[in-house]
C-alpha cells in the first residue's frame, strides 16, 4: 500500500482501439484521480496480456469504457479480465469500474448485463442514493440526490449475489454498487467525466450513439442537459484516498 497520495500507483485497464479515445480516457482518469502521469500505469486488454501479476506493483485498479465492446458479448480476453477482477477481490486490491467497467465487474461476480436502448442515458441525469449508499464509506458524504454524467446503452439488470446497490434512478437501477465489504465499486455513470469532457465526447463521437442521438432534437436536448457534477468529480480521488493509502 502506498505511504502517501504522492507515492500512489494506479493501473488503468483500457478496452480501446482508437488512439484519440485512448488518450482522452487516460487524461480524464488522471484528472479525476488527481494523479501525475507517472502514477498511472496503462494496460490495454485488447493488445496486452492480462494476469494477476499486473496487481503486484499497484495500489488500486481502474477499469474504464470500451466503445464497441459490449459486456453482453464474450471475447478472447474476457475470461482473463474476469480472473483479474476476481484476483482484486482475493487480494483486497481496491478496484473501481466506470460505465463499461461497472458492467464488467457485475458480470465477473455473477451479475447480469443487458443491452436496453429503451433505458439508454446520455447527458447529465440525476441519481439517488439507496439506504446502503447513505452509510457507505465512499458515498456517505453525498447528498441524497446528485447529478452525474451518463453515456450508456448497456446496463446491469441484476446485481451479483454479493453486490450491494448504492445508487439508482428510474431509468436504470444499479447506478452504483459495491461488492461485499471489499473496496470494489462500480458506477454506471461516468465518474471520470466532468461536464466539459462529456460535451466534447458527445460532439466528437456522436456517430457511435446513433440509436440514442439519431435526431438533431435529441442531440441538442442532450447537450442542453449537461451541468456540473461536483460530487462525482471528486469520487475517484476520494476512492483512492479512502481505500488505497493508510488512514491517519
Amino acid at each position: 500500500m502506498a505511504s502517501s497520495y504522492d507515492t500512489l500507483r494506479v493501473r488503468l485497464i483500457q478496452v480501446r482501439e482508437r488512439p484519440a479515445v485512448i488518450q482522452e480516457e487516460q487524461y480524464t482518469f488522471l484528472e479525476r484521480c488527481e494523479l501525475r502521469p507517472d502514477q498511472l500505469l496503462i494496460t490495454n486488454a485488447l493488445s496486452e496480456p492480462l494476469s494477476e501479476e499486473l496487481l503486484d506493483d499497484v495500489d488500486a485498479v481502474m477499469i474504464g469504457g470500451a466503445g464497441a465492446y459490449s459486456v453482453t458479448n464474450t471475447y478472447d480476453w474476457t475470461q482473463s479480465l474476469v480472473d483479474l477482477v476476481q484476483a482484486c477481490y482475493d487480494r483486497h486490491t481496491p478496484l473501481f469500474g466506470s460505465c463499461w467497467g461497472h458492467q464488467f465487474i457485475a458480470r465477473a461476480f455473477g451479475g447480469t448485463v443487458v443491452q436496453d436502448l429503451t433505458r439508454a442515458e446520455m447527458g447529465t441525469h440525476s441519481v439517488e442514493l439507496t439506504d446502503a449508499g447513505h452509510t457507505d464509506p465512499l458515498f456517505c458524504d453525498f447528498p441524497s440526490r446528485f447529478p452525474a454524467q451518463m453515456g450508456h446503452q448497456d446496463r446491469v439488470s441484476v446485481l451479483p449475489p454479493n453486490g450491494v446497490e448504492l445508487a439508482r434512478n428510474d431509468t436504470a437501477p444499479h447506478q452504483a454498487f459495491r461488492i461485499d465489504h471489499r473496496p470494489i465499486y462500480g458506477t454506471q455513470f461516468h465518474s471520470e467525466l466532468d461536464a466539459e469532457c462529456e460535451r466534447q465526447r458527445i460532439v466528437t463521437y456522436r456517430e457511435f450513439y446513433t440509436e440514442v442521438l439519431e435526431s438533431d432534437e435529441a442531440f441538442e436536448a442532450t447537450l442542453a442537459s449537461l451541468r456540473d457534477t461536483p460530487e462525482v468529480d471528486s469520487l475517484l480521488s476520494t476512492f483512492l484516498r479512502r481505500f488505497a493509502i493508510p488512514s491517519d
